[in-house]
């Protein structure tokens, strides 16, 4: 049996692993939060086996903005040592739900997407990240909920 295979009545079934997508030009702030908010959410539903979780920028910064790090800290989510990477079209085109944070138009056939429309928390004092990294996490829930069921 694969990872992605349980067995009902006895026989084994392919569970379809779901990948979700978060990206934005630098791959450095709203991106990163939203992978860190996926992959807690992710391992708090006990969905490591069903869903893959994907982040990147068009145009990668060279490392994810400090304010970012700080403000993820404050609620237990460790990003020392992401670096932003970039993220192809095949990636995209690949994945089941794609979110840009504010930068994009992005259409793909088939794929579902949303541009969330967020503040860019490069370059902002921490007090105005915050706000930033909340609605984050709840978009990140929202999608989860809405994918997968509510907790």
């Amino acid at each position: 049996m694969t990872a992605n295979e349980t067995r009902i009545d006895g026989e084994a079934t392919t569970e379809k692993q779901t990948t979700l997508t978060f990206m934005c030009v630098r791959n450095a702030g709203r991106s990163q939060m939203a992978m860190a908010f996926a992959e807690r959410e992710r391992a708090e539903r006990g969905l490591e086996d069903r869903v893959e979780i994907v982040t990147g920028g068009t145009d990668p910064a060279e490392e994810v903005h400090g304010v970012v790090v700080e403000a993820l800290a404050e609620v237990g989510l460790d990003l020392d040592g992401r670096e932003p990477k970039h993220v192809s079209e095949t990636t995209l085109v690949e994945s089941d739900f794609v979110a840009t944070m504010g930068c994009s138009t992005l259409e793909l056939d088939g794929v579902d997407t949303e541009d969330w429309a967020l503040d860019d928390p490069g370059g902002r004092p921490i007090e105005e990240v915050r706000p930033i990294r909340d609605e984050i996490e709840r978009r990140v829930v929202a999608c989860f909920d809405e994918r997968f069921g509510e907790r």
